[in-house]
């Protein structure tokens, strides 16, 4: 009895991704720990586009253990245009990950960003820079605008240390299959406070591989409850 009140639904099957942009993607092949080879970048832009996705950020790491330069990046992203012919539109950025390298390319001015000048930023999962405040501030005196990668996936953060860089200005992005579960049960309890508190700005899928992605999207864990944090 009243078996409809405990459906649960997928990515796919609830909607929740039509006409979404996805900000967090790792399918730029060749680049980084993600997707390795053309075809399969193609195999997950199909994939995406099949689930509701309009825009694709490409956001390859750039840190000290995986040194890509701005120029090798927007050479490798014009060979993923030149052979993509799917209706979804790609675009160009990085994940930065906030150690000695991304003070470099700071100081340089060479960063790749999103529109209005956003950041896509990252740190360790256990334990943040001494420097995290500073950085974040330093970002915004500059004119930029960090967008705060997976926040739920930090173990450093607490809801107090949420509620302060949320009131500092730093935006932040959902990795889409936390909400599922993929990330974990701790992942997953702090992407619903996040999300209960309005503070999210974009999500993203942070697809390393094709299996990765299809099993994100095909999970059926989603309450009426959790989509309705989305409207």
């Amino acid at each position: 009895m009243f078996d409809f009140l405990k459906k649960k639904y997928s990515l796919i099957s609830s909607g929740l991704l039509q006409g979404r942009t996805d900000r967090h993607s790792h399918i730029l092949f060749g680049v980084d720990d993600g997707v390795s080879s053309l075809e399969e970048s193609l195999a997950v832009l199909s994939f995406q586009e099949s689930a509701g996705i309009t825009d694709v950020w490409c956001t390859p790491h750039i840190m000290e253990d995986t040194p890509n330069t701005t120029a090798c990046l927007r050479q490798r992203f014009a060979e993923l245009q030149e052979a993509y012919q799917g209706g979804i539109r790609l675009h160009l950025a990085a994940e930065y990950m906030l150690d000695n390298l991304f003070e470099e390319r700071f100081k340089a001015g060479d960063l790749l960003t999103m529109e209005d000048n956003t950041v896509l930023v990252e740190t360790s999962t256990w334990n943040p820079p001494p420097y995290l405040y500073d950085a974040f501030r330093d970002l915004q005196k500059a004119g930029y605008r960090p967008l705060f990668a997976h926040p739920e996936r930090y173990r450093y953060l607490s809801e107090a240390g949420y509620a302060s860089l949320y009131k500092m200005g730093i935006h932040f992005q959902l990795n889409i299959g936390s909400i599922v579960g993929y990330y974990g049960e701790s992942a997953k309890q702090k992407a619903l406070y996040i999300l209960k508190k309005g503070w999210y700005s974009e999500i993203g899928s942070d697809c390393h591989r094709l299996s990765g992605i299809q099993e994100q999207y095909g999970r059926e864990s989603l309450t009426k409850d959790t989509l309705a944090l989305f409207t």
